[in-house]
């Protein structure tokens, strides 16, 4: 694992630095005020994945007590970005306290602890009957379907979704669950990458301009695509065959888009451009883990259905 994980690496770094030169000369050669802003907020981005591949390499290195921690932090900082877009009222402040003090850490120590049965309900069982039951005890009736709605929402989105990713670790597919996480994330990632890329280029439709102006059908098709492509020739890192991986590439890019398109009519229904402001020229957390909240569940279903013992 250890000599495959540092070759990807390399590759990655490799690619990366490649990308930091070549936006080092675009942003020499623009003129154009709409080019400059371009080669921006393409170097913006370049800088922001350098820092996201140090911190999420650097984790899954160190082992998987780290890397669950790492996406234990990454729920927790998604779910403050959402509830900090969402209002909220003073009767769902308990239920919003147990959420990030109680159900979030308790979900990753039955993930860290191979609790598979637990992991599996205790949000979607436990959880969705506690949490409107103590904001009952606050007396606030007013919308109180949509706010507990809300409150569903932000866990099943935030923490019970995205947790699918480092449970990818309890799967015994006769491979390495960290490097099937590596799969899933440079699919994924790369996904929007060249979603955003292609739709640069050739991108003339719109596919959806009420809920994602950017996203083009032209971009949709090539980036996915491109990252069916990948994700095929990466399929050493993981228990699947070159046809299999392009299956299971093809899963990850529809559910990470549709992760992201409901994301983004959430944030429409929200009036905000993005989540947040913490990683530049990607907005915040929970814009950069978007897609994962619909491709980790499903990738890590398929997976275990398929292919654990």
């Amino acid at each position: 694992m250890n000599q495959t994980f540092l070759f990807v690496l390399s590759g990655i770094i490799g690619l990366l630095t490649l990308s930091s030169a070549v936006g080092y000369v675009l942003d020499h050669r623009a003129s154009q005020p709409d080019a400059i802003a371009t080669v921006r907020n393409l170097n913006a981005r370049i800088r922001s994945w350098w820092v996201m591949v140090v911190v999420v390499g650097a984790a899954i290195a160190a082992g998987r007590t780290t890397t669950i921690l790492l996406f234990a932090i990454l729920s927790f900082m998604a779910l403050r970005e959402f509830w900090t877009l969402t209002p909220s009222r003073r009767g769902d402040h308990h239920a919003l306290f147990l959420s990030f003090f109680v159900v979030l850490p308790i979900h990753y120590v039955l993930l860290g602890t191979n609790q598979y049965g637990m992991f599996l309900v205790f949000i979607p069982v436990y959880a969705f009957l506690l949490l409107p039951a103590v904001a009952t005890l606050m007396g606030d009736t007013n919308e109180f379907l949509a706010r507990s709605a809300k409150v569903q929402w932000g866990l099943m989105l935030t923490v019970f979704s995205i947790s699918h990713a480092p449970a990818l670790l309890m799967l015994d597919t006769g491979g390495s669950g960290a490097l099937l996480i590596v799969y899933l994330i440079i699919v994924v990632q790369l996904s929007d990458v060249f979603q955003y890329i292609w739709g640069k280029l050739i991108g003339r439709h719109r596919f959806s301009p009420n809920i994602s102006p950017s996203k083009t059908v032209e971009g949709l098709i090539g980036g996915g695509l491109s990252a069916i492509a990948v994700g095929t020739l990466l399929s050493g890192l993981t228990p699947f065959s070159p046809l299999q991986a392009a299956a299971f590439s093809a899963i990850i890019v529809v559910a990470g888009f549709f992760g992201g398109f409901v994301l983004s009519a959430i944030k429409r229904d929200l009036k905000a451009k993005d989540w947040g402001y913490i990683i530049e020229g990607h907005g915040g957390v929970l814009d950069r883990v978007d897609s994962l909240t619909f491709a980790a569940p499903l990738f890590f279903h398929v997976t275990r259905y398929w292919f654990s013992a």
